[in-house]
């Protein structure tokens, strides 16, 4: 059983990889570092599905953010995003579909915010035991797919209309974020049990 003091852990995170104070800084950067690549690589890798193809990267957001908790991954989040205002080629069609500022104010931009919130939302409920039954984690993983989807329907209304906002934006992504919340919700509290038997 995990045992950490008085204080139980609040987050995955916590439960996994126990440290001291003096260690939580470094810690926490690489952790953020190993987000950051994990959100680079569900960006890059496309799953087949219907009727548009996938990436697992709205997964990735909300499993780190439960994980994480609501400020790591937040903050996480955002160094994946100012990695991509730099140029780098971390988004999902980059460089191909261009790089930098430009990418992220197109299309894309309110999905991209989407995520800062929703790994926010989820860590905050994470961090009060939310994801540690199938229940909580379901309804915690819903809040946060809702999160990325009005927040990029919303830009999306403000550059082509909220009709084709939603028949672009939303519609086509409903099975395979549905998809995504089945698997969240399985993993998460099985990854507690997990971690909670280690000697």
């Amino acid at each position: 059983m995990i045992t950490m003091g008085a204080a139980a852990p609040r987050t995955l995170l916590e439960a996994a990889w126990p440290q001291d104070l003096n260690a939580r800084r470094v810690g926490a950067a690489a952790a953020a570092l190993f987000g950051v690549c994990l959100l680079t690589l569900s960006a890059k890798v496309q799953v087949p599905f219907w009727p548009v193809p996938m990436t697992m990267q709205t997964l990735v957001v909300l499993m780190l953010g439960m994980a994480y908790g609501s400020r790591l991954a937040a903050g996480t989040v955002l160094a994946y995003l100012l990695a991509g205002a730099a140029g780098l080629p971390v988004f999902a069609g980059t460089p191909e579909r261009g790089i930098g500022l430009a990418y992220m104010m197109g299309p894309t931009a309110g999905f991209l915010v989407g995520f800062v919130i929703a790994a926010w939302i989820v860590g905050f409920l994470a961090e009060r035991g939310w994801d540690r039954n199938v229940l909580t984690c379901g309804v915690a993983m819903i809040a946060g797919h809702v999160a990325i989807s009005l927040s990029g329907v919303v830009w999306l209304a403000v550059l082509m209309g909220t009709s084709k906002a939603i028949d672009i934006g939303l519609m086509p992504f409903l099975a395979s974020s549905a998809l995504k919340t089945a698997l969240g919700t399985a993993a998460m509290p099985l990854i507690w049990r997990i971690v909670a038997r280690r000697p």
